[in-house]
């Protein structure tokens, strides 16, 4: 199968702890690691993702990086470009992929036309390297673009600086060119946690609690004429000869998971399997790009460097 090799940390005093409580072998520089591996798994801060990707390409190694994938839509186009030359495997770190509510979710959804999303977190310094659009909503985004399968047709969004100098507080607004409709608001300035979705689709509504690993689907089904409805049913009688419907709730029980252990071994098999990762780079580019033309709505332009341009 599989094994941990070693890691690398620029931070001397963290890595030595690392190695000494955990008894896992320490690199120190990350060319060695990468000479020695045969797969990378990129967890540094955004601004670095792409040096150290590129390094590993180069080297033709598999390599998993936590999202945002980079800091621009140009740099993901690069490294698609160095993954196929290089035959390599590339996964992007959404993980909101492996969260067992939504993997729960899936078989339920049927073209959603209205998605409402709120990610809030309390202020945490880590993360405050990108705007919260890079740092938070790219979350929802990628929820969105792995389910609403259309193209973009308009795009409106506002954000707000509050604690640092790029916007803290997000909101979104994508139509499709089906139709469907996705609002999302992300927050790093909240006094209390949310990472909820809801999906409103044809005769169903989806609640999925990212935070509490929690999902309600509340279907309508219609009621055959001379049919008693369930007494213990909600129903809704639809007026003028329209008939009517029943609410039938259901809430499964989901499993017990760890999403950053599962989207690793996914990672894992599809290199030991050769077969696509569940999370691509092409995926990781899409999520990067919606997220820059939101900044750009918001008068926000991110630079390769991570910096943010007010235009």
């Amino acid at each position: 199968m599989y094994e941990l090799s070693g890691f690398y940390d620029p931070d001397h005093e963290n890595a030595a702890s690392v190695e000494k409580d955990f008894g896992i072998r320490r690199y120190h520089d990350a060319d060695t690691l990468i000479d020695e591996v045969e797969v990378v798994d990129i967890v540094t801060p955004t601004l670095s993702h792409f040096d150290n990707a590129v390094k590993a390409l180069r080297k033709t190694r598999h390599v998993f990086i936590e999202k945002p994938v980079v800091t621009s839509p140009d740099e993901a186009r690069k490294l698609i470009t160095l993954a196929k030359e290089a035959n390599a495997k590339a996964q992007v770190g959404h993980v909101e992929r492996f969260n067992p509510a939504f993997l729960a979710a899936l078989p339920y959804f049927d073209r959603p036309m209205f998605i409402e999303t709120h990610r809030l977190s309390s202020f945490n310094p880590r993360g405050t390297d990108v705007p919260v659009v890079l740092d938070l909503m790219i979350h929802d985004i990628d929820i969105v673009l792995s389910i609403v399968n259309s193209g973009i047709r308009r795009i409106s969004a506002s954000g707000v600086p509050v604690v640092t100098d790029t916007p803290d507080i997000a909101n979104a607004r994508i139509e499709f060119d089906n139709g469907c409709v996705a609002n999302l608001t992300a927050s790093r300035i909240s006094m209390k946690k949310m990472r909820k979705s809801r999906f409103f689709q044809k005769d169903a509504y989806i609640s999925v609690d990212f935070l509490e690993k929690k999902l309600e689907i509340i279907r309508l089904r219609d009621i055959p004429p001379g049919q008693e409805p369930d007494p213990l049913a909600i129903t809704l009688d639809l007026g003028e000869g329209k008939g009517m419907k029943q609410l039938t709730m259901i809430k499964p029980e989901l499993d017990e998971t760890n999403a950053i252990r599962q989207e690793l071994e996914s990672f894992a098999e599809a290199i030991l399997s050769n077969k696509t990762p569940a999370v691509t780079i092409e995926d990781g580019y899409q999520s990067l790009d919606l997220a820059y033309r939101i900044m750009e709505k918001m008068g926000y332009r991110p630079d390769e460097k991570g910096t943010v341009a007010i235009l």
